[in-house]
């Protein structure tokens, strides 16, 4: 456990689309900075994912100095300032929660709505919105973005390879999506993990967290197959669900970079 470090960070600015590699990551309150803070709703302002609209994989999003570009085949580039949203808010609801939200605006709206052939409008959580996370699970004053219930997942390198060996055609990470790879542990170490510290950063596992269909969607070609959750549900399966990685909750604020050093805490002096 003590060689255990970061392989790989990433983030995911606009929910469900393509995410971004990092080499240091900053984390702040909500998680890895600018991670799910813009989504996409629908007519009801309920939040749009690859659950519904896997075409979502096929768009890129790359963070500049002064906001995001945010690409897709047969599209002009849209650029969305780190500003830019109305003043006014909007309920808008994912999954239990209903989060105070600002749409961006009508142009930005349009260009998703075009790409994906689904009517849809993009909002950003705004500082002032807080979604605080179940208080089983929070620490403080814990709250993320529009992630699907916690401000980071992590998977090692070790559990991915063994999946992979189970598999006919082996899987990328991306596949899951994780804000934090970790190498140099056994297959699911994390599991057994109950919190562990990067540099000033102190990290809870929360829960399991329970995959889903985004999991067979392709993220370079938005395809959608059977796995991996066809050969998950043959060994990592725990009631109606289907685990593999582990959801986090953090303490602190810092850089986190890849190479960096896991110092796990263990059971007993926990």
């Amino acid at each position: 456990m003590a060689s255990a470090t970061v392989s790989a960070l990433n983030v995911y600015p606009i929910k469900s689309c393509a995410g971004i590699s990092l080499s240091e990551a900053t984390i702040e309150e909500r998680g890895i900075r600018l991670d799910r803070r813009w989504m996409l709703v629908d007519e009801d302002s309920r939040f749009i994912s690859q659950r519904s609209v896997p075409r979502m994989a096929l768009i890129r999003v790359a963070i500049e100095n002064e906001g995001l570009e945010v690409t897709a085949e047969g599209m002009e580039p849209l650029r969305i300032g780190f500003g830019e949203f109305e003043r006014a808010r909007k309920p808008v609801g994912i999954w239990s929660d209903t989060v105070e939200a600002a749409p961006v605006g009508a142009e930005a709206s349009q260009w998703f709505s075009t790409f994906l052939a689904v009517p849809c409008e993009l909002v950003f959580m705004p500082d002032e919105s807080r979604r605080p996370l179940k208080p089983k699970y929070a620490r403080g004053n814990s709250h993320t973005g529009f992630a699907d219930g916690f401000p980071f997942l992590l998977i090692s390198e070790a559990s991915l390879a063994d999946l992979n060996r189970r598999l006919a055609s082996p899987l990328p990470m991306n596949r899951f999506r994780p804000n934090i790879v970790v190498t140099g542990t056994e297959p699911y170490a994390e599991d057994g993990w109950e919190k562990f510290r990067i540099n000033s950063i102190l990290f809870y596992v929360a829960k399991p967290c329970a995959r889903c269909a985004i999991t067979t969607v392709d993220q370079a070609t938005g395809a959608k197959g059977k796995e991996p959750l066809t050969t998950l549900g043959t060994y990592r399966r725990e009631g109606e669900n289907v685990l593999f990685g582990q959801n986090l909750v953090h303490e602190g604020m810092g850089k986190v970079k890849i190479g960096d050093r896991l110092d796990i805490v263990p059971r007993s002096s926990a």
